[in-house]
């Protein structure tokens, strides 16, 4: 390519909004990182079961079950910017929260999961309105190459995040928390900085507050390839949530302590970060639907052989291509998505995304705390990717429009 040819087509980088809303994108990840291994690693320390580890994720469940799709509504109808600014502020206070959780010595759960809920809450707010920000800050024929700039600098977060937040937890859970508040502060005033705004549509004519509010949900159940691709990653997360029981291999099975659990919690995200680069560099060019079944198959089968290891460096290659194998699905679901929906609608159908994908991680964490405490851990883990490798074989048959998505380029609302 020539100079003046690069000139013409210059990349998404070169767009002072989108690399500042990737700045903040990072570093909210890095905050969620640290956070959660402090946060999981006092609880099942105060604990002890399984099973409060399986609470951690219910009580930030439940707030973004409740939110997630009011907040889509918002997003449509309020400057996307702004909303983030005040999730953001309001993790912030989340995070103070633990902080002085922390500094009390308390041996009290209950007070950990009254945090969990407030910031469960600020993630709800968060989600809807940064997905449906993306399309505004990059020309469309960008959208996919920002997609996967996007995830993968998140992932690079989620290889971070983990392994310097079990380094930190050795000078105490105060610090932890103490870096935590600090990032989520400095990310609102990052995206406040954002020239950019968040398009704000009005109500649509001779509908009532309800439809509106909802119609996310109708748009989904009407469009097969859509509805297809969220529930597909919602089962498997909510199955294949092994990474709910980290901590419990890290002291119990793998005995590799806070380190360690920080390093097992990075691995998946280093293969997701590997797969996300290739995707920025080439994107898929055929057969996307067929790439994603294949990929949450391996997401299976890896979280098999995860459960049964007892090898450290075994577990770390299966939570490696864990991660990779999600990072393909992600990519194909997030990109899909965005270009199947039109623009006044993108806050509402991501709402919808977050709840059947986004929350249902932590809906994950705590299938697997139950089942963990009924079964035991490692059953708990297999069942799990066992059950992923079901869900996989039904959908292919079910949602047939999904599986043949060939060009994610020629996807249209």
């Amino acid at each position: 390519m020539d100079a003046s040819a690069a000139t013409a087509n210059p990349g998404v980088l070169s767009h002072r909004d989108f690399r500042r809303f990737l700045s903040a994108g990072f570093l909210a990840i890095l905050a969620i990182q640290i956070q959660s291994v402090a946060v999981s690693w006092q609880v099942y320390g105060i604990a002890r079961t399984p099973l409060a580890l399986g609470y951690v994720g219910l009580f930030q469940f439940i707030p973004m079950m409740a939110c997630t799709i009011p907040a889509g509504h918002l997003a449509d109808r309020v400057d996307r910017r702004l909303i983030l600014v005040g999730s953001y502020l309001l993790s912030a206070i989340a995070a103070g929260g633990f902080l002085m959780l922390a500094l009390t010595r308390t041996a009290v759960i209950w007070p950990f999961y009254a945090v969990l809920t407030l910031f469960g809450a600020a993630r709800a707010f968060a989600g809807p309105a940064s997905q449906s920000f993306v399309p505004l800050l990059v020309p469309p024929e960008q959208f996919p190459e920002a997609v996967a700039w996007n995830s993968s600098t998140s992932q690079v977060a989620v290889i971070a995040g983990p392994a310097l937040g079990g380094a930190i937890y050795i000078l105490g859970p105060a610090v932890d928390y103490g870096v935590c508040l600090a990032l989520f502060v400095t990310i609102a005033f990052v995206i406040f900085g954002i020239r950019s705004r968040g398009a704000r549509y009005e109500a649509e004519a001779d509908t009532t507050a309800f439809e509106r509010i909802t119609a996310g949900i109708a748009y989904v159940w009407r469009k097969p390839l859509i509805l297809g691709a969220f529930s597909l990653d919602l089962f498997a997360v909510l199955l294949g949530g092994a990474t709910a029981l980290l901590p419990v291999y890290a002291r119990d099975i793998l005995h590799v302590g806070p380190l360690g659990l920080g390093v097992l919690r990075s691995a998946p995200a280093l293969g997701a970060t590997m797969l996300g680069l290739a995707l920025g560099q080439r994107a898929l060019q055929r057969r996307a639907g067929l790439a994603m079944f294949a990929c949450v198959a391996i997401f299976g089968i890896a979280t098999i052989v995860f459960g049964l290891s007892r090898n450290f460096a075994l577990s770390l290659a299966a939570l490696f291509v864990l991660g990779g194998s999600d990072m393909v699905s992600v990519y194909v679901r997030a990109t899909l998505t965005q270009l199947a929906t039109p623009d006044a609608m993108r806050g509402r159908v991501s709402a919808v995304n977050r709840l059947f994908v986004g929350a249902s991680n932590e809906l994950g964490e705590f299938e697997s705390g139950v089942t963990a405490t009924w079964f035991g851990t490692v059953p708990a883990v297999v069942i799990g990717g066992v059950g992923t490798l079901v869900i996989v074989a039904v959908w292919y048959r079910m949602f047939p429009s999904l599986r043949e998505v060939d060009r994610l380029s020629e996807v249209t609302p």
